[in-house]
């Protein structure tokens, strides 16, 4: 037995098993503690990304929110401002977000929601009264006002309606309304009010669906990408998967129910005795004491800051 040979083998084993467990410790550790959620002004992607600051507080990091148009907040991942954007909807952000995606500056981690619906709506009567698809809008535009009220500017829904439903429709006229979502709904509700229909871009999940009775447009010459139908994806800034591997685990397990979106959105927004809504850090972190089953699945491979277990770290937090 060639001795040398074997001391000589054995001393490289060695050392590649060091390496291996060295990478695989060093993988899975963040190179830094702070995260910057960017997140838009909708009730939905405000109180999700409420939610995922919250575990992450209680995880150890430190993190901060940024509101901005999705414009803005991609622009600022592109520039390694902003890390992570849970609020991406798909198909409907398809143009403002092909350049980044293009480019690999923003990467696409998963879905966290799936089976919604972002099309124009129309109020009850209206429907009734036979406006069911995009084509009967222009029989009844003088009972619209030939308006279709959007959300903020540069909105994907905003340009599909503004640059192809009308001119595709014949829609001679018409034109969109941008707003904030709050503004919307807000014209909305005063048209009602006034016993005058309304056209608008909405979207399940969403307490609007609550707040009032509408049904969702037809689209027969299916201009709308994939039927409104959408799907809602986290997002991460290139190279954080490397920056910080912890977090993006959790990222890749974190998906939300229709159903439990639907509750913190009415929780936000019409939740509290007085029905005017509550602080979102006070409905995720209800929920989450109430819902640690969930949370659990989510935190799968993911450790707290101090290298302890996070679903252990998390249930310490909600017991104080």
């Amino acid at each position: 037995m060639n001795f040398k040979r074997l001391k000589f083998s054995l001393t490289i084993v060695v050392v590649l098993s060091l390496l291996f467990v060295g990478f695989m410790g060093c993988s899975q550790k963040p190179k830094t503690d702070e995260i910057n959620f960017g997140y838009v002004q909708w009730p939905g992607v405000t109180v999700k990304t409420h939610l995922v600051k919250t575990l992450a507080d209680y995880l150890g990091y430190n993190t901060t929110m940024t509101a901005a148009t999705q414009q803005v907040i991609l622009k600022s991942m592109e520039t390694g401002d902003i890390d992570v954007f849970v609020g991406v909807w798909l198909p409907s952000m398809k143009e403002n977000l092909k350049p980044y995606r293009d480019s690999g500056s923003v990467k696409l981690v998963k879905p966290n929601l799936k089976d919604c619906l972002y099309m124009t709506a129309v109020n009850k009567e209206a429907w009734e009264a036979g406006v069911k698809t995009f084509e009967d809008l222009k029989k009844y535009e003088d009972k619209f006002d030939k308006k279709i009220f959007g959300i903020e500017p540069g909105n994907d829904g905003n340009k599909i309606v503004k640059n192809r439903i009308i001119p595709e429709y014949n829609l001679k006229g018409w034109e969109l309304v941008p707003s904030s979502t709050g503004g919307m709904l807000t014209s909305a509700k005063s048209r009602l009010q006034k016993d005058k229909w309304v056209a608008f871009n909405a979207w399940k999940p969403h307490y609007m669906n609550v707040m009032f009775d509408i049904k969702y447009l037809k689209d027969p010459k299916k201009v709308w990408p994939d039927g409104g139908k959408s799907t809602v994806y986290s997002t991460i800034k290139k190279g954080y998967s490397k920056e910080d591997p912890n977090f993006h685990q959790f990222l890749k397990n974190f998906e939300l129910k229709i159903e439990t979106q639907n509750k913190l959105i009415y929780e936000y927004k019409r939740g509290g005795e007085d029905k005017k809504g509550r602080k979102p850090e006070v409905v995720v972190e209800e929920w989450i004491s109430n819902n640690l089953d969930t949370v659990e699945t989510w935190m799968k491979g993911v450790k707290a800051i101090d290298g302890r277990k996070a679903i252990d770290v998390i249930k310490e937090k909600v017991k104080k």
